[in-house]
Formats: C-alpha cells, structure tokens, sequence
C-alpha cells in the first residue's frame, strides 16, 4: 500500500511514519509534501497512491485548495486539529478524519475501514461532493445572538449573554437569565446543540445546558456523576451525568 503523506510539522511526520509502520507491514510513504504547492507538483510528477494522508491545515492554506488545482485519485484520510465538535460533523461514508496527534488504534480502524472501500469500490472514490460539505463545515459557524420569547402576553427578545442555563422539566424547556428570570423556550435540547456556543455552553445532561459563569459550586455525586451548583439557583439537580464528567471538567480548564 503506497502511501503520500501531507503534512507541514515534521513531529506529525515522524508520528504517523512509525504508527503506520506498526499497523500496516505492507505500508510504504512513497513521499512527504508539506504545503499545497508541494503536493500539487508532487501529484503532477508521480503516479497517484493508494491512499493519501493529508492535513487539513497546511502553510499555505486550507488542503482543500489541491483538488481544485489537480485531479485527486487516491481515497484520503484527512487528519485535523479541529476539536471534537468539528470534528463530528465531518464522518461520512466515503473519507474518515483522524484528530490530531493521531493515535495508533484510530490509524488502524481508518486503514481497515479504506481497505473494505477499496474492495467494494474498486478503488473508485469520488472526492468531489465530500471536499464541498468539509469546505461549507469549516467556515465560521454562527450562534444565536438571542432568543425569542413569550412573556405576559407579550414578545420579547432575550441575549443569549444574558442567559445562565436552559434546562427540560417535563414536557417544556426553559432557560434562566442572570436576573433569575425564567421562560420557557420552543426549541429541543437537540436542537439546542446547533445553536449554542460550545464554549460557553455544555450539556452536563439530556436535560441541562449550562453556562460557564453559571457553575457556582461543584461536588461529587453517587454513580460517578457529578452535582452542580448554579447561579441563579435552580429548582432542580443540575447533574453531570458519567459520560460526560471528563468532557465537562476539559470543558471547564479551556
């Protein structure tokens, strides 16, 4: 399996060199290119390789820009250091995307899952459609500034600055300014996700969103799980639930 690596720090180089050489005996990286400049020529001058690990930041640019300058033939195994929440978005069928430093066990899923592509494909993958929807996912995304609510009868709009938590108390879903006002919000925690800044909002629960400047107090719970105090106070447990402990306390020490 020859293999191009595309990759502008040499330590990511000298990581993915050795981790592929644990997974895959028959790996060869038949070259290293490190800007888009590079691998364009690179393409233009060498036959296509069986498959392509490629940054997606590079000196020069976004590596999305080479599939505009060149045909690209070879499947591709895009490696990023964009966080987690970016990073979800970007699973398809077609290509897969390894966070950075990218980690052994996650390099060998990817080569396995590429060689059952190859089989099923005949080597044949499109890139083009899949390049379109990373390029639309990596622009800047934009989050509600406010909300609209009902309040006495009327219409009001409420900054998102001004909002501790939102939370789910049996079928309705509200949220709590600073000033301990309360409303109820039409929207799903779901449909939340896409609306909230993950930097200053985390979902502690299925049912609680919380602010950074909301948590008060934090104090161990039974079942691994984690208790909040929030500001203003809430009529309610506001409960990091066990999975989502560790991602809470790296959410918390950005």
């Amino acid at each position: 399996m020859k293999i191009l690596i595309v990759e502008d720090e040499d330590l990511a180089v000298k990581k993915l060199r050795k981790n592929l050489m644990s997974v895959a005996e028959n790996a060869e990286v038949v070259g290293v290119t490190d800007s888009i400049k590079a691998t364009v020529e690179w393409l233009h001058e060498n036959p296509h390789p069986d498959l392509i690990l490629m940054d997606i930041e590079l000196a020069d640019g976004q590596s999305f820009e080479i599939f505009n300058l060149t045909e690209v033939r070879s499947p591709v195994i895009f490696t990023t250091s964009y966080d987690e929440f970016a990073l979800k978005a970007f699973k398809v069928n077609s290509l897969d995307y390894l966070l950075k430093p990218v980690q052994k066990e996650e390099l060998q899923a990817a080569l396995n899952k590429y060689q059952k592509l190859k089989v099923s494909s005949d080597g044949n993958v499109n890139l083009d459609n899949l390049v379109k929807e990373l390029q639309q996912k990596l622009k800047p995304k934009t989050f509600r500034k406010r909300f609209l609510v009902k309040h006495a009868q009327k219409l009001a709009s409420v900054e998102i600055s001004d909002i501790a938590y939102f939370y789910s108390d049996g079928r309705l879903n509200f949220f709590k300014t600073n000033d301990n006002k309360k409303y109820v919000v039409d929207y799903t925690m779901d449909e939340l996700e896409d609306m909230l800044d993950p930097e200053i909002y985390f979902r502690i629960s299925r049912s609680f969103y919380v602010s950074i400047d909301s948590v008060e107090k934090i104090d161990d719970y039974f079942g691994n799980r984690l208790i909040l105090g929030l500001t203003p106070a809430v009529d309610k447990e506001a409960l990091v639930s066990r999975e989502k402990v560790t991602d809470f306390k790296n959410w918390l020490g950005k």
